[in-house]
Order: structure tokens, then sequence, then C-alpha cells
């Protein structure tokens, strides 16, 4: 069984920056593809980005390209989401997710274990 717990969540203001964290135990982290979404309140969670087994691919929301990074290491059993030039509309819950197939998963259906999420607030 994978565990996945984030960390990093937490209230800034419009255009401040957020490392969000996931730390992963129970299996190696490099057997799965990674991802994050988010979800807000009354809507459905949603994917936000993506990354591969060896960090050699990665994938992005249109609303995040450009502001927010994904990165992981493996050694650390860890997998990171930099945001920056944050906006109030990034405001959700954020989880991490492992994916055990080959496809890099972009809905939630492709993922197979979830972390409890963690509260991300932007203020204007």
């Amino acid at each position: 069984q994978v565990q996945l717990v984030e960390s990093g969540g937490g209230l800034v203001q419009a255009g401040d920056s957020l490392r969000l964290s996931c730390a992963v135990s129970g299996r190696t982290l490099s057997n799965y593809n990674m991802g994050w979404f988010h979800q807000a309140p009354g809507k459905e969670r949603e994917f936000v980005a993506v990354i591969s087994r060896t960090a050699g691919s990665t994938n992005y929301a249109d609303s995040v390209k450009g502001r927010f990074t994904i990165s992981r290491d493996n050694a650390k059993s860890t997998v990171y989401l930099q945001m920056n030039s944050l906006k109030p509309e990034d405001t959700a819950v954020y989880y991490c997710a492992a994916a055990r197939g080959l496809v890099l998963p972009t809905t939630s259906s492709q993922c197979d274990y979830w972390g409890q999420g963690t509260q991300v607030t932007v203020s204007s």
C-alpha cells in the first residue's frame, strides 16, 4: 500500500509563491507517475500537473502553465509543486496522486492512490 502525505499549503496573497510537498511511503516512488490535482468548493477535482516516473515528461493544465512547476526526488520519495504568481482562482484543496499505469494521469480515475490534501488559499 502506498501512503501520500501533502504539506506546504497555507494562506497567501495574490502574486505570492508556495511550494507543496508530497511525501510518499510504502512503495518505491519511481514505480509511479505522480500528479497534482485540486478541488475548489462546489467543483469537481481537476488536474493540475503530472510528472513521469523518471521526471522525463511533465504536463500541466493550461491555467497553471508558466506559473507552476512539478518536480520529484525519487531518492527522497517526495514530489513537489512549486506555485508562483498565485491567483485567487488557485484557491483549492491540493491533492497528490500516484498512478501505476503507463499513461501520465490527467484525470482522477487514472490515479490509484491519493493523499489527504492540503488547503491553499490565495487572497486578492
